[in-house]
């Protein structure tokens, strides 16, 4: 709740959202959704994958207009044609999947798209380092982004949006890929900015953290309003029914299923980059009926791994094995005919065909295999046929098969993707972040599919920022640091504090 001495106005709401409807081809996102947020204030914006939260965002932030209902601005009815307008008028928006230049330093970075108003020069350095203190950053200008790790590149994206005058500041799944203690870094920044007067609109999935960062919270649910609560008069579980009308998952063990048989081993796997070594020498067994999960701060080699596991990324050194077969010739198409499913960390760059249809996309990196193909021709009567039991079996929800990709929310084709990777029995599966920005409800059904993989066998490689889910799902969690396996924790023991730890480089092992 808000006391007295809390720097919430009592003026006009910052926004005020009445009546948003927004639909698309057999697609209501938004119907009559209200939303007052209150200046000076963090507003918290939750609900499942496809309740209409990306799209309500776009509509003020001016990347779509609305079919009916009114947006004001303190007061003021306003209608955006651009985010242009929307900047122009103190609104930033920081996105979950960041959009810098590595090839640019941080001051460039800031800078662009607004050298008209400000030049790159002497003022535009002392105005950067100005917002930086103001929001309590501390960030070498002349740096390229290339070489700053994750929290660094959000603090980044703050400051573009604080260069351009925003107040009034979106944050899309802003601890999505943050360790915990980054997390407290980020949270401790909010609150600094809230007291000078800006305010936040936070989407996020993470209850918890909802509620120690947020004054007030709004829930969507199926494209509307469900309801608007002070976050210290609700609990995690009440938020959650309020989302997805159940309580909120956990992850659990469930007893071991480990064998002796291995599945994936990799020996002494090396990898540079201009010069830059991005392997160093890693070695990791996981066995038939195993989890076993990679923690690491985004940078540190996760991405590197999965590519070399996958013949992606060409290794100067050492070998990977698929049981006793050597993959280390061969290229990515026939590591997937030999047994391995990949769901990828960005689905829409490597996951899934966007503007084709979902039974289409049922067939990608299956393209040589039944169900999906007789010899050397497709057969659209199998894909089209297992597409609808993909959408059945794993509650994909959709209007139909023939629909592009891009209809569904993320979540729904974060689950096709899901089921089109556990389809043809794999024999080892690597999931590189496989709940990321997906819903509570979505994130129960994939933790399920894992678990149930799993139990009958299936050797899984995960990677995943969330460390709840490692240590929730894995048998047994190797560290990531600067290219190496630095770590090997026990998940059944290890705090996500201690994890963290280790995954900064200040605890050798956990």
């Amino acid at each position: 709740m808000n006391t007295s001495a809390d720097p919430v106005s009592d003026g006009p709401p910052a926004v005020e959202l009445t009546g948003i409807t927004k639909t698309f081809p057999g697609v209501v996102a938004n119907s009559d959704v209200n939303l007052t947020v209150r200046a000076g204030e963090v507003h918290a914006l939750c609900g499942e994958n496809g309740a209409g939260k990306s799209t309500l965002m776009k509509i003020l932030y001016g990347m779509q207009a609305p079919d009916s209902g009114t947006i004001r601005l303190r007061g003021e009815e306003i209608a955006f044609r651009t985010p242009a307008d929307a900047i122009k008028s103190g609104i930033g928006m920081v996105h979950q999947h960041f959009m810098l230049a590595d090839n640019l330093t941080v001051l460039e970075n800031i800078v662009l798209g607004a050298e008209g108003a400000h030049g790159i020069g002497g003022w535009a350095r002392r105005r950067v380092l100005e917002l930086a203190e103001q929001a309590g950053f501390e960030l070498r200008l002349d740096v390229l982004v290339e070489r700053l790790g994750v929290a660094d590149r959000q603090r980044v994206e703050i400051l573009k949006v604080l260069y351009r005058g925003a107040r009034i500041i979106v944050l899309d799944e802003p601890t999505a890929v943050l360790v915990p203690q980054e997390v407290v870094e980020l949270f401790t920044t909010l609150r600094t900015m809230r007291e000078q007067g800006f305010t936040f609109l936070f989407i996020s999935h993470k209850l918890d953290e909802v509620r120690s960062i947020a004054d007030t919270v709004t829930v969507l649910r199926r494209g509307t309003t469900v309801g608007t609560v002070a976050a210290s008069e609700v609990t995690t579980r009440e938020l959650a029914e309020m989302m997805v009308g159940s309580e909120l998952p956990v992850p659990r063990h469930g007893p071991s299923t480990v064998t002796d048989r291995r599945v994936l081993t990799v020996s002494g796997l090396s990898a540079a980059e201009a010069d830059r070594p991005v392997l160093d020498g890693i070695d990791l067994v996981v066995r038939a009926g195993e989890i076993v999960g990679i923690a690491g701060v985004e940078g540190n080699g996760q991405t590197e791994l999965v590519e070399a596991i996958m013949g992606m990324r060409l290794v100067t050194s050492g070998q990977v094995k698929l049981g006793d077969q050597d993959m280390t010739a061969l290229g990515t198409l026939a590591r997937r005919e030999a047994g391995i499913g990949y769901v990828p960390e960005d689905r829409h760059r490597q996951g899934l065909l966007l503007d084709e249809s979902l039974w289409q996309n049922r067939v990608l990196g299956h393209q040589t295999r039944r169900p999906v193909a007789r010899g050397r021709w497709l057969d659209r009567r199998g894909a089209k046929d297992d597409t609808r039991r993909i959408v059945e079996q794993f509650d994909v929800r959709t209007p139909g098969i023939d629909v592009d990709a891009a209809a569904l929310s993320g979540g729904n084709q974060q689950k096709l993707i899901i089921g089109r990777e556990l389809s043809g029995d794999p024999k080892l599966l690597i999931a590189a972040h496989p709940t990321r920005g997906v819903d509570v409800g979505a994130q129960a059904g994939i933790w399920e599919h894992l678990r149930n993989a799993r139990a009958e066998g299936l050797a899984v490689l995960l990677i995943s920022a969330d460390l709840d889910e490692l240590i929730g799902l894995s048998d047994t969690i190797r560290v990531m640091f600067r290219g190496g396996l630095v770590a090997t924790a026990d998940p059944r023991s290890v705090t996500p504090e201690q994890l963290g730890a280790a995954m900064t480089g200040t605890q050798e092992a956990v």
